[in-house]
């Protein structure tokens, strides 16, 4: 059982234009509904997977009761946290090129009474887990421990904590010794105060993560793939003939194909060929088992640390690969 924990969620309205025009009026070719939220994208590709996933989040508004729908008919298990504010509805434009355009709400305001309910969901739901994968982006008026709260509390249940969010929550979650975090290359770049250029720039701030207290760090490089920095290991994984359709929900993809094993070589892989597969789906829809090649995943320790990234900085953010 893998338990995600989505302190902001979302439902995301996908739709796909010819072109955005300033002023003008688009019209949509086609329309898709998901449950939002990186913790929730996290959910969504273990279940596609056969994988048990329960899915902890705070519902409030009609935005919520329809989220939950989508998780149920998705066959997703939830522990909700009910709030008095509505959840976000955000929207993609998808246009041909794979080009996304993002409006996302800012989501509701949790009081603290609703915050420590979340926290007390997570704890519960913790109890048996193999993993606590606590991610997005922190509803408004947050403190920024939140993340670092959770992972204590799966930490005290016996599981294992990963951690991907950006920001001050980040650094605030390194504190809690959490088992992973999963920045991507904008994110890892911030956390450590240094540009990441290249391979070894990006396993140099993997390390300074480490000092902070995370254990494992697993950076995910776009168009590089994967770098996986453990205590002893500095891990590459590069994808093979990837003929990118929307990026969104990469990374969430990613995070969930990495907590499926346990070796770390083989967890790494599986990561990539899970995060590859969903660049390869409209919207944000999330792999399944047919859409999985790990065998197209190429994984090694002889890493040229001076070898350039290929990825503009930057991208990842525009992109929408978090």
């Amino acid at each position: 059982m893998i338990v995600t924990v989505t302190p902001n969620p979302s439902v995301d309205r996908t739709l796909e234009v010819d072109a955005i025009v300033r002023g003008d009026v688009v019209r949509s070719r086609g329309l898709q509904v998901d449950p939002g939220g990186k913790g929730i994208n996290v959910a969504r590709a273990l279940v596609n997977n056969g994988v048990d996933a329960l899915a902890v989040l705070p519902v409030g508004g009609a935005e919520g009761r329809q989220l939950v729908d989508l998780l149920r008919d998705r066959g997703i298990d939830t522990a909700v946290v009910f709030i008095e504010q509505p959840i976000r509805a955000n929207i993609s434009l998808v246009e041909p090129d794979g080009t996304v355009t993002k409006i996302n709400e800012a989501g509701p305001v949790l009081t603290a009474d609703e915050i420590e309910a979340l926290l007390d969901a997570t704890a519960t739901a913790a109890v048996g887990a193999d993993w606590v994968a606590t991610c997005g982006r922190l509803p408004a008026g947050a403190p920024d421990d939140v993340h670092a709260r959770i992972v204590a509390r799966a930490h005290a249940a016996g599981a294992r904590a990963a951690v991907d969010t950006s920001g001050r929550p980040l650094l605030a979650a390194l504190a809690a010794g959490p088992d992973l975090v999963k920045p991507n290359r904008d994110e890892l770049a911030e956390a450590a105060g240094t540009p990441i250029l290249t391979h070894g720039d990006a396993v140099v701030a993997a390390r300074h993560l480490q000092t902070l207290g995370a254990r494992d760090v697993l950076v995910s490089l776009g168009p590089d793939g994967a770098l996986l920095v453990t205590a002893d290991r500095v891990l590459l994984a590069t994808p093979l003939g990837v003929q990118p359709v929307s990026s969104v929900g990469a990374g969430d993809s990613t995070l969930a194909g990495y907590l499926t094993a346990s070796d770390p070589a083989d967890a790494l892989r599986t990561a990539v060929a899970y995060g590859t597969a969903a660049v390869q789906l409209p919207g944000t829809a999330m792999p399944g088992p047919d859409d999985l090649h790990p065998e197209l995943v190429r994984v090694t320790d002889q890493i040229d640390l001076d070898a350039p990234l290929t990825g503009v900085p930057g991208e990842d953010a525009r992109l929408g690969v978090r």
